[in-house]
């Protein structure tokens, strides 16, 4: 599975605003609503945050994948933001994340949804991949790098 297969073109941003973990989830659900790819934003809210009571989807070395399944979409769909000054989202680290995707997938979806989360996981342990997306200046940047790294082999 490629990430190009799951994340939406229109749902990448390099310019998040918030400074806290809620705010990050609130964008990052804005961007798939206004691509179309979600009706609902507060039930995406609500449900990813309860998966974040679980336990932090901040998995350190500056990253976060919020992550959670929703009757709402018919398929694994993903965003995409940077966020230049970095934000506390509880990583396992104890450090700032800067490099976010934000997954939601079918509530039926177990296969789909590990392997697109995977994915995701094996492509971020390249630190040369995460610091090329750190420094992309717009979307155009953050796609290309994305597809250079998904025509790799995993």
């Amino acid at each position: 599975m490629k990430i190009m297969e799951f994340l939406d073109k229109k749902a990448i941003t390099v310019n998040l605003k918030s400074a806290d973990k809620e705010g990050v989830i609130k964008e990052l659900a804005d961007l798939l609503v206004k691509a179309g790819d979600i009706k609902n934003k507060d039930e995406l809210v609500r449900v990813l945050l309860a998966r974040e009571s679980l336990g932090s989807t901040g998995i350190g070395q500056g990253i976060g994948i919020p992550h959670a399944k929703s009757p709402n979409v018919k398929n694994v769909v993903a965003a995409f933001g940077l966020s230049q000054r970095g934000v506390n989202f509880d990583s396992l680290d104890g450090e700032p994340a800067y490099i976010f995707f934000l997954l939601i997938a079918p509530e039926e979806s177990a296969g789909p949804h590990l392997k697109a989360l995977a994915r995701i996981s094996r492509m971020l342990k390249d630190k040369y991949f995460r610091e090329q997306l750190k420094k992309a200046r717009d979307e155009k940047d953050i796609l290309r790098i994305i597809q250079e790294e998904d025509a790799k082999k995993y």
